[in-house]
C-alpha cells in the first residue's frame, strides 16, 4: 500500500500580494509558494500526499492572511492554524481551526507564556477545544513546560522539536515535562538540518503516538531542501503511519474522507 503523508506544517504565501517584513533578509524564500508546488514536491516520491495543517506566516495583516486563506479551496488544505494574540477574550477568525501566537519572534518578550493572559486564553482554548501551536524559543523550554503545566487539558502542538538548542539536562527535562502532559504533541520539521540525537530522544520521550511528521515548507529550503529532509525521514521513520499521518490526524482532529481511507 502507497505511504499516506499528511503534512502537518506547510506554509504557503505570495509577497507579490502579502507583507511579509521577515522575508526581507531572506531573498531565497521571496517567491510565491502554492499548495500545487507543495502536492509536486510529494509527487516525486510516490507518495499518497493526503493534505496538510497551513500555519500562519507572521504576515503584516493578520486579516489579509485569513481572507485568503479562506478563498482558498484547495481540499490539501486540511486545517488552519491561524495567529492570535492569547486572552481569555481573544478575536479567533470564524475559519480558524486552531491558533499560534509565536513565541519566538523578536516582538514577543521573553517570559510572555507565563502571563496570566496567555495562560487564561489557553484555558479558553481547552474549553472550545482548540489547539495551540507552539513554536517558541528553545532556551524558553522551561518556561513552556511551566506555562502548560498549569492548562494540561489544552491540546499543545510543538513546532520544530522545540526548537530545543541541545540535549543539556535542563532542555531535557523541560521536554520531559511537554512529554508527560495529556494532550502533547510534537513535529520533527525541515528548517535547519534535524540533530538525530535530538529526533531520537524526542521519540523515545514522547512516544511513538505523539511525534508528527512535517516539512516545514517552504522555510526548508532555506538550510536544505524538502527532498533531502523527506528522504530523512523516511530513513528515520520507515513508512511509520503514526508518524505520517495518523498522529496528525489525532492532533488536529482531522477528518479523513472515503477517498483518503
Amino acid at each position: 500500500m502507497t505511504l499516506r503523508v499528511i503534512d502537518s506544517h506547510f506554509h504557503i504565501w505570495n509577497p507579490q500580494v502579502q507583507d511579509l517584513p521577515w522575508l526581507a533578509g531572506l531573498p531565497k524564500l521571496q517567491n510565491t509558494y502554492t499548495i500545487g508546488d507543495l502536492e509536486a514536491e510529494y509527487a516525486r516520491f510516490g507518495v499518497n500526499f493526503l493534505g496538510g495543517v497551513y500555519v500562519e506566516v507572521d504576515a503584516a495583516d493578520h486579516e489579509q492572511e485569513d481572507r485568503l486563506l479562506y478563498e482558498n479551496k484547495s481540499p490539501k488544505i486540511l486545517k488552519r492554524m491561524l495567529r492570535v494574540k492569547l486572552s481569555p477574550t481573544m478575536r479567533v477568525p470564524i475559519n480558524a481551526d486552531g491558533i499560534r501566537e509565536p513565541l519566538h519572534v523578536d516582538s514577543e518578550p521573553r517570559g510572555r507564556c507565563l502571563e496570566p493572559s496567555f495562560i487564561e486564553g489557553l484555558r479558553a482554548m481547552a474549553a472550545k477545544g482548540m489547539p495551540f501551536e507552539l513554536c517558541n524559543r528553545g532556551e524558553e523550554l522551561p518556561d513552556m513546560a511551566k506555562a502548560f503545566a498549569q492548562v494540561p487539558e489544552v491540546t499543545v502542538i510543538m513546532d520544530h522539536l522545540g526548537n530545543a538548542p541541545g540535549l543539556d539536562e535542563t532542555t531535557k527535562k523541560a521536554l520531559a515535562d511537554m512529554a508527560a502532559l495529556p494532550n502533547s504533541y510534537i513535529k520533527v520539521s525541515g528548517d535547519n538540518p534535524v540533530d538525530p540525537d535530538i529526533v531520537k530522544y524526542v521519540r523515545d520521550t514522547f512516544g511513538p503516538k505523539k511525534v508528527l511528521y512535517s516539512s516545514n515548507w517552504p522555510v526548508v529550503e532555506l538550510n536544505s531542501t524538502f527532498a533531502t529532509h523527506f528522504q530523512l525521514m523516511l530513513d528515520t521513520f520507515g513508512e511509520d503511519e503514526d508518524f505520517f499521518m495518523n498522529n496528525a490526524v489525532r492532533a488536529y482532529g482531522i477528518t479523513l474522507g472515503k477517498d483518503m481511507q
